[in-house]
């Protein structure tokens, strides 16, 4: 069985297919999906999404990339975490120096908050970082994230940088850019991490893996991520399917 530790089914163009959706994990044998916020007016339409289906959980938080939305506090994303056992995380959040430009202290004060709203609900943290990893781990170290754990989901990093995330007690988590073929410098991360430290995802509607690439995708083809990294370990997909289940329901243990 696999579980997809990072999609975005709330997402308009996913909701609208849902039940074909579901359909197709089943027949995949993708036994679980994590639905990620990334803004707090959207998140009352994720919640009544995920509620309704035993096969999905929440978190809560605002992405970075959002510049012109609710801004949340410490207090609020508490409270927000405390309102459903469906809610597992806190995120996701993180830095992305990509596309926005400096000034960007809004963006380093939202990710302070998230860490400080996980280590208090002692929820796991999900983090995305773009163009931004010296700051991201920086921040990490100095704000603690070390006591609240979590993800550095749809890692695009260096081995360097997968290594100090390691070290601070975080998991590594791969999307579909895991299968594309230039993608060498992940390939190494993906040979690299330790298998109790790693978790699969598809970021659907993104990001679709070979042989999707450029198609939508959806936590069906997140099999199609664990293959790749099977080859790339020279090891059974059984044993990559089974240790990354296993991986994200020690991670988000409000799950168990």
């Amino acid at each position: 069985m696999y579980v997809d530790s990072h999609c975005h089914l709330d997402f308009p163009d996913l909701a609208e297919n849902l039940d074909e959706i579901l359909l197709r994990m089943k027949q995949n044998r993708v036994c679980h999906a994590l639905v990620v916020s990334v803004s707090l007016p959207d998140w009352p339409r994720l919640m009544q999404l995920v509620e309704e289906h035993e096969e999905l959980s929440a978190s809560v938080g605002v992405h970075p990339d959002y510049p012109d939305t609710e801004e949340p506090d410490v207090a609020m994303l508490v409270k927000m975490a405390a309102s459903s056992p469906k809610v597992v995380a806190i995120g996701e959040t993180g830095l992305d120096y990509f596309r926005l430009q400096e000034p960007l202290d809004w963006q380093r004060e939202r990710f302070r908050t998230h860490i400080r709203a996980s280590r208090e609900t002692g929820l796991p943290l999900i983090i995305h970082t773009r163009s931004a990893s010296e700051d991201t781990l920086r921040i990490m170290r100095e704000e603690h994230a070390e006591l609240a754990g979590g993800v550095m989901h749809c890692f695009t990093e260096s081995w360097d940088v997968a290594q100090a995330a390691l070290d601070l007690g975080f998991y590594i988590s791969l999307s579909g850019i895991v299968t594309f073929k230039k993608a060498v410098d992940l390939h190494e991360v993906a040979r690299k991490v330790p298998l109790d430290r790693l978790l699969i995802e598809t970021d659907s509607p993104y990001l679709a893996p070979v042989p999707f690439r450029g198609k939508q995708n959806d936590p069906s083809k997140v099999v199609h991520v664990a293959e790749h990294i099977a080859n790339l370990r020279g090891i059974s997909v059984a044993e990559i399917a089974s240790t990354t289940k296993n991986n994200f329901f020690n991670l988000f243990n409000k799950l168990n």
